[in-house]
């Protein structure tokens, strides 16, 4: 009969509220620069999250063992997945950009959740701070919470395997190195650099320091953050040319950057998801292409680079949008569609069902109908030359099936909410997805408020942003009853 390691579960939390309330240090001192009196909230939210850190790590978790058994890892995660983005919502409470709970939330869930959607119509109006600490909270939900304690904690050497499945419980993350922790470490070095790179590069294109500081954290964590009201149209076209390569980059395994990193070019050739990942992005692009340039009546540059752009945002779920919905071709709809559900790679910081998932599915369904036809004959699903045990095959059907009815739920309680049935059900998939600015919700206007939903439908998207970043199988695992019988 094995007690609920709660000491550990505290201690964590509160080293994760201590590193929050250090991350808001440059908000500050942004706010600090420009003027925009935002600096005092920061510094009260800084300090309320302190204090929460400091009570949990040293009062409540003092002398916890290190110890860790699946139900604390699944309970750690769950536990600061909501913990950390509810604190996350301070700030924009204390510094009074937005006054409603709920409200402040909802910005925050989507931020750390990396999904992108928002209740502020014109970001461009935030103090600067406040636009800072978005794509901070975006940036930090990229590679998970989780890997934050992972990485920092060289102490729990048995619990880090724990940890690490259960942030990744839906799909099987190969690891960098045979320590779990220094393999986080490399994530993390490869994401900042990436994100470092980027920022470089905004920069000699003519944007403002902030400005692609900002675009930076949201674009490397395909958050879709953005900074000014009404899509990205008004940026440059070297700008939109760098974003989309960054988002292409941001939507592939973290391990596969790696090789890249090592000259270790040959995986890339042997890597069916990435080669599927890639096939995916050029037949979308062009045939997005094709349906915007019929519809505008000839081929052009801008309608190329829209393609490019377009796709590339949605298949890595980063949610960057140029043109409004009203304005496009149905079969950019429904490619859109399509590739919200279909999502990133796995082990990226992108969402969606993943495409390893779904080739997975296919040859398992594939080699089904062959043994209806010959009964006798063996098969094997094999990806990448190796083979993919049955119990992640099963696990992938149960995902699948719950990802769907996760949709069909959302859906059905934003309709009780007054929701039309088919913006419902794209906002269920985008947000369970965590894409962000639902490419596909008209009815919301160009510039997809969100602040125009009730209360019970925004906690509904909460749930559903999630649902989607903890891939389901942590959160179930905190409701089902099973898990909290002790043994």
């Amino acid at each position: 009969m094995k007690r609920l390691n709660y000491r550990l579960v505290a201690r964590l939390t509160g080293m994760l509220m201590l590193i929050m309330a250090s991350s808001v240090v440059l908000p500050i001192a942004v706010s600090l620069h420009y003027g925009d009196g935002a600096q005092y909230g920061l510094a009260i939210a800084g300090v309320v999250m302190a204090a929460a850190g400091l009570l949990l790590r040293n009062i409540v978790g003092r002398n916890a063992s290190y110890e860790l058994h699946a139900r604390e890892s699944f309970w750690i995660t769950s536990i600061v997945w909501l913990a950390v983005p509810l604190c996350g919502a301070l700030p924009y409470l204390f510094t009074g950009v937005l006054d409603r709970f709920t409200d402040a939330a909802f910005e925050s869930v989507s931020g750390f959740t990396t999904t992108g959607s928002s209740v502020i119509l014109n970001p461009a109006a935030i103090p600067q701070g406040i636009l800072l600490w978005r794509a901070i909270t975006q940036w930090i939900g990229g590679l998970g919470l989780i890997l934050f304690v992972i990485a920092i904690l060289k102490r729990l050497n048995r619990g880090t395997m724990q940890l690490y499945a259960a942030e990744f419980s839906g799909t099987q993350q190969r690891k960098l190195h045979p320590h779990i922790a220094k393999s986080v470490s490399r994530m993390w070095r490869i994401y900042s650099f990436l994100t470092l790179l980027l920022v470089a590069l905004l920069v000699l294109a003519g944007n403002g320091i902030l400005d692609s500081l900002c675009l930076a954290l949201s674009t490397v964590s395909t958050g879709g953050f953005m900074t000014t009201q009404g899509g990205m149209s008004g940026y440059s076209n070297a700008t939109l040319a760098i974003l989309t390569l960054f988002m292409f980059l941001s939507g592939i395994n973290v391990a596969l950057l790696y090789n890249f990193f090592t000259l270790k070019w040959r995986q890339f050739k042997t890597n069916h998801e990435f080669l599927l990942y890639t096939l995916l992005f050029i037949l979308a692009a062009l045939s997005c292409f094709v349906a915007f340039s019929i519809a505008n009546s000839g081929f052009s540059f801008s309608n190329l680079q829209f393609s490019l752009f377009h796709i590339a945002s949605t298949v890595s779920t980063c949610g960057f949008y140029t043109t409004p919905p009203a304005v496009w071709p149905f079969w950019t709809s429904v490619v859109t569609f399509m590739l919200i559900l279909s999502g990133a790679s796995a082990g990226s910081t992108g969402g969606g069902i993943k495409l390893r998932r779904l080739m997975t599915l296919f040859l398992y369904l594939r080699n089904y109908l062959t043994r209806m036809v010959h009964p006798n004959v063996v098969f094997s699903v094999k990806i990448d030359h190796q083979v993919v045990p049955g119990d992640y095959v099963n696990k992938i059907f149960g995902f699948v099936f719950l990802y769907i009815c996760f949709i069909i739920g959302g859906a059905f309680m934003l309709t009780l909410c007054g929701c039309g049935i088919a913006d419902a059900f794209c906002m269920a998939a985008t947000n369970i997805s965590n894409l962000g600015p639902s490419p596909l919700i008209n009815s919301l206007g160009a510039s997809l408020d969100y602040s125009l939903l009730p209360a019970l439908a925004k906690w509904t998207l909460m749930i559903l942003m999630l649902a989607g970043r903890l891939e389901i199988f942590a959160l179930l695992a905190m409701v089902s009853p099973a898990y909290w019988k002790r043994r």
